[in-house]
């Protein structure tokens, strides 16, 4: 059988978490499935770890080379190669140049790893959806136009989506969103949750699509995200983590966060409850790291920065690459994770492999993932957050016994395991 997978996101050069989703299946499809053939969809040629799915590091990669017409790409059992599907402009690559590949040549089951299934598509189709934060909390999403809104081109596409959807949508990046998922819900075979929380907001917030059989609980499948348990481990050599964190001006104490610098993932409310934090207990001196990417709402995170004189004291690397993130986790004394919505949270994972005490967010899929093993705040609350984050910090026990839920809980995630488990959804329609 032939599957295809969008590869778009998986090749992407600054990738954060349904990007590294979508890189680590394809590595760890690559290793399980002696028996299908794969066909790699990317509006450019991939890179890296996409080159040589039989690199265990992911790093070495290889020189793009073409043979009749698809990139070749080196697998464990030699079947995979790409399709490099060009497109003169930035956006609705899926919906135009993907469609025009799948009405001419499409394989047996198309295989979508973040949300948005093209509109021409096969009868099997599998769609992974991460989450619906944009239904729940519009405030914290762009309604930036896609493209230009002032070109020829982005006006054009404006009409268009108006024109196809009955004025219900328009070609900007919320409606798109919600456009998306709908239309994924209503024409997938078959849908993958990467957590029953995702699974049942599907269902509660689409219940015209449950009505008609398109959100049921058979067309659903919760599938868990896994993580890279090579890379995220305990690391012994702290002489290796001290180089790592002197490249970034990093030095311990400090609190860590990693992923997108944005508004759904609270980081204003965590940099006020880091103000909090310092005023009240003025014997901890921990630093805060951020590492990311900025996002929407970053100006507002620089904002308090400047307003609370803590140039010195927030640390923003920017995005890091991944070989890295394991060493600071390593150095930190608590991770952080504040969001206001999530589908999963796969730094949950890494720090609980790494075996750093956590303070989240209680919110439902963070109180599933972690299922004990995190120290739960309200993320709109920062003398809450600010308490629960000292709480970690002052009691050795608190975080000892943190940790050791980690280490159990993590037994229950790994890439193997996911990967196995969405074959089957798969090979199941």
């Amino acid at each position: 059988m032939l599957i295809g997978i969008d590869a778009s996101r998986a090749g992407r050069e600054f990738k954060s978490g349904t990007e590294w989703y979508s890189y680590y299946l394809i590595r760890e499809l690559a290793k399980i499935d002696s028996t299908n053939q794969y066909v790699l969809y990317s509006d450019k040629p991939l890179t890296g770890g996409l080159t040589d799915l039989t690199d265990k590091s992911g790093e070495a990669g290889g020189k793009i080379e073409m043979e009749n017409g698809c990139q070749k790409i080196k697998s464990p059992h030699n079947n995979f190669k790409a399709k490099i599907l060009n497109w003169p402009l930035t956006y609705f690559w899926t919906q135009i140049r993907l469609s025009w590949e799948m009405l001419f040549h499409s394989p047996g089951i198309l295989f979508i790893p973040a949300h948005t299934l093209p509109v021409i598509h096969p009868r099997r189709s599998v769609v992974t959806i991460h989450d619906i934060g944009f239904e729940r909390l519009k405030e914290v999403y762009s309604s930036d136009k896609i493209g230009s809104s002032h070109s020829l081109a982005g006006k054009f596409f404006d009409w268009l989506a108006k024109l196809l959807t009955g004025g219900k949508f328009s070609s900007n990046i919320l409606d798109y969103h919600g456009w998306s998922t709908k239309f994924s819900l209503k024409h997938a075979k078959k849908i993958i949750a990467v957590s029953k929380f995702t699974k049942q907001e599907l269902i509660d917030v689409y219940p015209a699509y449950r009505q008609a059989g398109a959100a049921s609980e058979s067309k659903i499948a919760v599938v868990y995200n896994g993580f890279n348990n090579d890379l995220y481990r305990p690391i012994l050599d702290r002489r290796e983590v001290r180089r790592v964190l002197d490249r970034y001006g990093i030095k311990p104490p400090y609190i860590f966060y990693v992923g997108r610098l944005e508004k759904k993932k609270n980081i204003t409310g965590l940099v006020d409850a880091f103000v909090e934090l310092r005023e009240k207990y003025k014997k901890l001196n921990h630093k805060l790291v951020l590492v990311g990417n900025a996002g929407l709402g970053f100006d507002e995170v620089k904002y308090i920065i400047e307003e609370f004189d803590l140039d010195n004291e927030v640390i923003i690397t920017g995005w890091v690459p991944e070989q890295d993130i394991p060493y600071i986790y390593s150095g930190a004394a608590l991770f952080v994770f504040p969001s206001l919505y999530e589908g999963f949270g796969i730094p949950l994972l890494q720090a609980m492999a790494l075996a750093i005490p956590i303070a989240a967010s209680n919110i439902p899929a963070i109180s599933e993932i972690t299922a004990g093993a995190a120290w739960l705040f309200n993320p709109n609350d920062k003398n809450d957050m600010a308490e629960k984050i000292a709480q970690v910090l002052l009691d050795n026990k608190l975080a000892e016994d943190l940790v050791g839920r980690g280490q159990i809980r993590i037994k229950n995630f790994s890439l193997d395991k996911c990967a196995k488990e969405t074959l089957a959804v798969i090979e199941g329609i």
